[in-house]
């Protein structure tokens, strides 16, 4: 390998220490710089391939001045370290780095971190030359045997990232709003990953009991606990050689969060109960509709295990920004419940097309995917002239009605208003509203619920 990195680092000893890392393995540091005017002679003089760039410098300019810069010369560049700032976060994503890789830092994360700069890097050029060039590049190809399905831009372009990071076990990040499709998102690269032939492992972590999720995760020994009458293996351990999918990994709570990240970094799990711990070999895919580094910022979520899951981060479009995706989308569900049903044959009216392209689609592929479910069922001739539309959805979010998760605020807080914030025991919340105190508690905290203000 002959690539040149730049180091824009004002701190003596982590540039020294990046520079011995990155020679041992075989690159070319083409210099130090602890000021963006000293960067930009180097740059000048020596055309790095890469830049490993520090947010905050010596002088009046950052790193994120530097790296509008560095956009504009079409040179690659990494952050080296984060701030939980949301202003300083924002400004920094807006340059669209190649990664964050957060101090103090481990050789194998900036020697990942590289590698799929270098994957990203090459497909960027590629595009460009493509683009450049009279002839059309080649799109992503949507595989219905995965229910992926659409040919719009938007998807082409998630797509094309997942396909550039499957052949890695680099970890990513699947972000979107509800419905948008990020467990398909994950399949798919499972699928397509060379760890297609070991496990996959789904893991809810919103479905998870506050009380089980360590036991569930990392498992436990014989005897660990009352009632641990065998050994049980947990999650990572199922998967071990495959993948382990953390759907709505927000939800874990604060103090096992660090226990997680170990398991990322170190490889290995500590079973509940075990005097040793196991090692394993598991891709991770984490997934969140919550704005994370909002959840950083606030306490909520350990900002070293943001960057730990964030190397690869795909955002997965809302449905009404692929509209030209959901004729296709309406025809593919058809015609699967049409199949499922035994109403084989059943197809769509222009009418019915059209409603369903002018609906907003708040809950996106998983609202479509139900309520053409629900036309399909209800339907008595082999067309289907008009659609059920979730009226109540569609007023929801026009302002009409309050949304199902605002009615459920709502209703906790008038119960524990009522019991004077009493959850546990007779006449507590938990029992009027018939849920166990955990998974009561743990609806409390994501609703964001302030039991003290009551």
């Amino acid at each position: 390998m002959s690539e040149k990195i730049l180091i824009v680092e004002d701190n003596f000893i982590e540039a020294n220490n990046l520079q011995l890392l990155l020679e041992r393995a075989g690159y070319v540091v083409s210099g130090i710089a602890a000021s963006v005017d000293k960067a930009l002679t180097i740059i000048s003089r020596e055309m790095p391939d890469f830049v490993l760039l520090d947010i905050f410098l010596r002088g009046e300019a950052t790193g994120i001045d530097l790296a509008r810069e560095l956009r504009k010369r079409q040179i690659a560049f990494i952050y080296l370290s984060a701030n939980s700032d949301k202003t300083t976060l924002e400004a920094a994503k807006a340059t669209v780095p190649y990664g964050f890789l957060v101090k103090p830092f481990r050789e194998k994360d900036v020697l990942v971190s590289l590698e799929i700069a270098r994957y990203l890097h090459l497909h960027n050029s590629d595009a460009l030359t493509r683009r450049q060039s009279p002839q059309p590049a080649s799109p992503a190809t949507p595989d219905q045997s995965h229910g992926i399905v659409g040919n719009s831009p938007q998807l082409q372009e998630v797509l094309r990232q997942l396909q550039i990071v499957a052949p890695v076990d680099t970890a990513v990040l699947l972000t979107g709003e509800s419905g948008t499709g990020k467990e398909v998102m994950a399949r798919y690269l499972h699928a397509i990953s060379p760890r297609r032939r070991k496990p996959m492992v789904m893991v809810n972590c919103a479905a998870l009991p506050a009380t089980l999720i360590e036991s569930i995760l990392f498992g436990y020994e014989k005897g660990a606990f009352t009632g641990a009458r065998e050994k049980s293996i947990g999650k990572f351990e199922q998967a071990d050689g495959g993948t382990i999918f953390l759907d709505e990994i927000s939800e874990i709570p604060l103090e096992l969060q660090s226990k997680l990240l170990r398991v990322l970094q170190e490889k290995e799990v500590d079973r509940i109960g075990s005097a040793s711990p196991k090692k394993v070999d598991v891709r991770i895919i984490a997934a969140s509709n919550r704005n994370l580094e909002k959840e950083v910022a606030e306490g909520r979520f350990r900002m070293d295990l943001y960057y730990r899951i964030h190397v690869f981060p795909v955002n997965l479009p809302p449905l009404r920004e692929r509209r030209d995706d959901i004729a296709l989308l309406a025809e593919y569900f058809v015609a699967l419940y049409g199949a499922r049903t035994g109403r084989q044959g059943v197809t769509l009216s222009k009418q019915a097309l059209d409603e369903l392209r002018a609906h907003h689609w708040p809950g996106n592929i998983r609202e479509l995917e139900h309520t053409l479910e629900r036309a399909v069922l209800l339907s008595e001739n082999q067309i289907i002239q008009k659609i059920p539309l979730p009226v109540s959805l569609s007023e929801a979010f026009s302002g009409g009605l309050k949304t199902f998760e605002e009615n459920e605020r709502q209703h906790i807080i008038t119960v524990l208003r009522q019991c004077n914030g009493k959850i546990y025991g007779p006449g507590g919340a938990a029992e009027i509203l018939d849920m166990n105190v955990s998974t009561l508690n743990s609806r409390i905290k994501k609703l964001g619920i302030d039991k003290e203000a009551l």
